[in-house]
């Protein structure tokens, strides 16, 4: 249970794990320290012995269940434990804002007012964990030195003592976790049990208590005859699991708040048919009590406060936000994120059009948009200074978030806005912030007048975060991208050399899957006396690395042509040259000398799919040449050649393994669908062939591997038309 870093371990830790004591060790070191600096929750993570993790080893103040997403946390997470372990350093987080800026995912889940405060259990050579506490939202900004003294002195004695434990071979058991007491200890010590029920009983509204994890203790006549449910089937039950028209995650969110932020909440809530009540929830450490009286009149309400369907609620759920971080792990460039934030948030934070923003060269960039009704609105933002005072370009450069609930506090703040109107009636400017650093702006228009209360605009935020993230990779992955086209666009052929004789096209699709970017290659040479080599190949792997290798392969093929060197001769100085490279990746390769003037072609296999050759009248040949092995495996290999005859009209198809492997599909069955496509249509023009041949592949759409195409056309008349 107890683990170790900086790759020190204590002689003992393994036989720790075979003996335990029982002394509640983490428990009274816990409320000792809650106590010490009066936080109302907190709990202690110890740090597993076999992985980088940390784990929950005891909680206090709250259910556990509240912490529930972090019972285990890696130690890179972007979570405060996590970072005071890794920086052996008190993380302190002011507020909801402050959460929702610094770690959104936190925030997200609990978009409640508390501050906390996180702590590394470390000596100066081992760090054994960490522990947080909680302050309601009231608490000051600022931590006390009081209160770090105090909970960096503990923490420290906490690891003082794991260490002499883990020395005699004594890790702490498994502990309960801290409950509070009953919740009218109280009121019965002063008034006596009997003639506390009496008093509440004769009170003319509903009054019931509810434990830390929100079950009925206690419910008067008035509650019952209220809620409409009898006291025995509250009793013992949470509130809305006992009541089916409370049954709403909107009404659980407001108990989680009441106990997180340890504020007086409240909701409205229609009891069937037409009953309106009202629930205000006042908490303590131990539990909420909780007023239940009869609603104003629904006219009344809504001029002054919320109904029941628009009681302040979770934004976005924690399905939702599961659904939603799952979602942005797979969204792999900059217009995968925007399209999937303008499906996925702007539907569930209930606005009507999306902007994002980046910036590049000191320049405003809009990355894409959704839902304004004329673009050019957007778009004529695209290249504006940083240094232009617009919402946009501020929250870009600050990394503040900026709310306007209407269109006239915007243009009171950026009068610029009243020569741009977009049609919108509210805005939230969010930071979108990944890193440390602003990576750009979400923008959410609103077509009606929208007021951001505290919750809400903690819930935007830390979205926001969320998002920035995704942004951030997508932008990496954009850049790696462009310089994958680039770097494979720079290694093939720019256009092929005109030849006598011979009709020539060429494709090349990269794989929709990674980098996009691999060692497929073709070449056409020409060389002296009307004759020319053909060649293509597919080295092992889809990244820089193989390209590179594709590359040198490509020019060397070129100089051995060159030279003169006879098709085998050229398959064996271009093996040498791989195994001289020291390379551990390999290569297919098929090269043909080509002689129009005599009708003829020479070619040589190493390890490639066989071409296929259509003849005039339509029959198709699929070429299973004698070859020899890969390129850069044998350092002795025979590559035997095999002459064909390429008579005007004959037209020869090369191509990498690519065009016809597919998941699922039969490679036999592949070939004769291409050959059978090439009877068919192999009297088209070549480019025409081409594009055909490449869309009918069954790989097209999902390619696992890059697909290289070369066709050669016989035309027999020594000039080329």
């Amino acid at each position: 249970m107890v683990g170790v870093s900086d790759g020190q371990t204590s002689a003992q830790a393994p036989a720790a794990a075979r003996t335990r004591v029982g002394r509640p060790l983490l428990s009274l070191a816990l409320a000792s320290m809650m106590d010490e600096v009066h936080a109302h929750s907190g709990a202690v993570y110890l740090l597993a012995a076999d992985e980088p993790v940390l784990e929950m080893a005891v909680m206090a103040g709250l259910p556990r269940a509240f912490a529930a997403p972090w019972e285990r946390v890696g130690l890179s997470a972007p979570i405060p434990v996590a970072e005071a372990v890794r920086e052996r350093r008190l993380v302190w987080v002011r507020g909801e804002e402050d959460m929702a800026a610094r770690y959104p995912r936190i925030a997200v889940v609990l978009p409640y007012s508390f501050a906390l405060a996180a702590l590394p259990v470390a000596t100066e050579t081992t760090a054994y964990g960490a522990i947080f506490v909680t302050w309601p939202g009231s608490h000051p900004p600022e931590l006390s030195e009081r209160d770090q003294e105090h909970l960096t002195a503990a923490c420290r004695r906490l690891a003082v003592r794991l260490e002499r434990a883990m020395e005699e071979s004594r890790p702490p058991l498994p502990e309960p976790d801290l409950v509070a007491g009953p919740a009218f200890s109280g009121a019965a010590g002063t008034l006596g049990t009997v003639e506390a029920a009496r008093m509440v009983s004769r009170l003319p509204y509903g009054l019931c208590s509810l434990d830390l994890h929100g079950r009925v203790s206690f419910a008067n006549p008035a509650a019952a005859e209220l809620i409409g449910v009898p006291a025995s089937r509250l009793l013992g039950n949470q509130l809305w699991a006992a009541v089916p028209w409370l049954n709403d995650p909107v009404y659980e969110d407001r108990y989680r708040a009441a106990l997180m932020s340890q504020h007086t909440t409240s909701f409205v809530a229609l009891r069937p048919p037409g009953d309106w009540l009202s629930f205000r929830m006042y908490p303590s450490t131990t539990g909420l009590s909780v007023r239940i009286t009869r609603a104003r009149a629904v006219a009344e309400m809504s001029r002054s406060g919320p109904r029941s369907g628009e009681a302040p609620a979770r934004l976005v759920t924690i399905s939702q936000v599961l659904s939603l971080a799952g979602a942005l792990t797979e969204a792999a460039s900059v217009q995968d994120v925007v399209q999937l934030v303008a499906d996925e948030i702007v539907p569930a934070v209930g606005s009507q059009a999306l902007v994002v923003l980046g910036s590049r060269a000191g320049r405003l960039h809009v990355l894409g948009h959704r839902g304004y009704p004329d673009p050019q609105t957007v778009e004529r933002f695209d290249g504006l200074p940083l240094t232009e005072r617009t919402p946009g370009t501020h929250a870009l450069t600050t990394g503040v978030p900026a709310f306007f609930d209407s269109r006239q506090e915007l243009e009171r703040l950026y009068p610029v806005r009243e020569a741009t109107p977009d049609g919108f009636a509210a805005w939230a400017y969010l930071p979108l912030i990944a890193s440390g650093r602003p990576v750009g702006t979400c923008v959410l228009a609103y077509a009606e007048p929208h007021p951001f209360p505290a919750d809400e605009r903690a819930v935007l935020t830390s979205l926001g975060g969320l998002i920035a993230q995704a942004l951030e990779r997508a932008q990496l992955y954009d850049a790696k991208h462009q310089l994958a086209h680039g770097l494979q666009a720079a290694l093939l052929p720019h256009s092929l050399p005109r030849l006598p004789g011979i009709d020539a096209a060429a494709r090349y699709l990269p794989a929709t899957q990674g980098m996009e970017i691999g060692g497929d290659f073709y070449d056409l040479v020409p060389t002296e006396q009307g004759l020319a080599a053909a060649v293509i190949g597919d080295v092992q792997g889809h990244n820089v690395t193989a390209a590179g290798l594709m590359g040198q392969i490509r020019t060397a093929v070129r100089a051995y042509t060159t030279v003169g060197q006879a098709p085998e001769e050229v398959m064996r100085s271009t093996n040498r040259l791989l195994l001289d490279l020291g390379s551990d990746l390999f290569a297919s390769c098929l090269y043909l000398r080509l002689d129009p003037a005599h009708g003829r072609a020479v070619m040589a296999r190493a390890g490639h799919p066989p071409p296929l050759l259509r003849r005039p009248d339509g029959r198709v040949r699929v070429l299973d040449l004698a070859g020899g092995p890969l390129l850069g495996i044998d350092g002795s290999p025979t590559y035997p050649t095999t002459e064909v005859d390429l008579t005007p009209g004959c037209v020869l198809v090369l191509y990498t393994d690519g065009l016809i492997e597919s998941p699922g599909v039969d490679i036999e069955d592949a070939l004769a669908d291409l050959g059978q496509l090439l009877t068919e249509a192999g009297e088209r023009p070549l480019d025409e062939l081409a594009d055909l041949l490449v869309r009918h592949s069954a790989s097209v759409r999902e390619r696992v591997d890059d697909v290289a195409l070369l066709l050669l056309r016989a035309r027999g008349d020594g000039s080329r038309t």
